[in-house]
């Protein structure tokens, strides 16, 4: 090594933190996964896990690419999904089931990750997915995250 430079340090203690914060991390994301449908928030999270709000929103951005808030809302519209193809239940009764406490959010949610309003979904997804096992539904129908759903304009005639 050169005179003058650093040596990297790499310390025991810092790689079994790292592997505890990624179990704390998991156990938010499995509770998230659990109790979707309970009123949930980042701070009652990170109380959970002993972190404090912002830093368990960094560490579960860097470990899984959006932070908790996010995911529990995909958790929610991937429910709702599930619950709008059974047919069931009205869209608002679906909003409250999945755990959200507004309509409008809930719609505006909905209709960012999987590009159309609920009751359109629900309208166009059905025969789509008849005669189909339901976990495979589930991986074919899931939404995308981070606003990536596609536009579609109706066509000009």
């Amino acid at each position: 090594m050169r005179r003058g430079t650093i040596a990297p340090v790499t310390s025991r203690p810092a790689a079994t933190q790292h592997l505890s914060d990624l179990a704390r991390l998991r156990r938010v994301r499995d509770r998230i996964d659990r109790e979707y449908a309970q009123p949930l928030d980042v701070e009652a999270l990170a109380r959970g896990v002993n972190m404090s709000a912002g830093h368990l929103s960094r560490q579960f951005r860097l470990a899984y690419g959006e932070p908790p808030y996010a995911y529990l809302m995909t958790r929610r519209i991937e429910r709702a999904m599930a619950l709008l193809r059974r047919g069931d239940l009205s869209v608002t009764e679906i909003c409250f089931e999945v755990g959200c406490a507004s309509l409008g959010t809930f719609s505006t949610r909905f209709t960012e990750l999987v590009g159309v309003p609920p009751s359109v979904y629900r309208s166009q997804r059905e025969p789509e997915t008849a005669g189909i096992p339901s976990c495979v539904a589930k991986q074919i129908t899931r939404p995308i995250r981070n606003r990536e759903a596609p536009i579609t304009d109706p066509p000009i005639d």
